[in-house]
């Protein structure tokens, strides 16, 4: 086996990318969410906290927890619209956390 890049060729942002992503992602409940909202976002319905406990079997204060720690990794933005929250998976963090990880391949 042998490494594809050198580790230099990594840049600090990458690195912070990667291991903030995969600390979002790291939860089951959070990589749940996400996918529930890509899929939502794909299917272009609107996704609010409510939306989320009702199709997830966790207290509504759980939800704001794990959605706190996906919107600080860059993976969901958020839009406040009236008293609602709406999530959007931001698709762009999560190509460039792919990217960045191949950087990491060894083939």
């Amino acid at each position: 086996m042998r490494i594809r890049k050198k580790i230099d060729d990594v840049s600090t942002h990458d690195a912070e990318l990667i291991t903030s992503v995969s600390d979002a992602l790291a939860h089951p409940v959070r990589l749940q969410l996400f996918r529930f909202i890509m899929q939502k976002n794909k299917a272009m319905e609107l996704v609010c906290t409510g939306d989320l406990v009702e199709n997830f079997d966790y207290a509504q204060a759980t939800i704001s927890q794990h959605m706190n720690k996906l919107t600080v990794a860059g993976l969901v933005d958020t839009r406040k619209k009236d008293k609602y929250t709406y999530y959007f998976a931001n698709i762009g963090v999560l190509t460039q956390y792919i990217n960045a990880t191949k950087k990491f391949a060894i083939v």
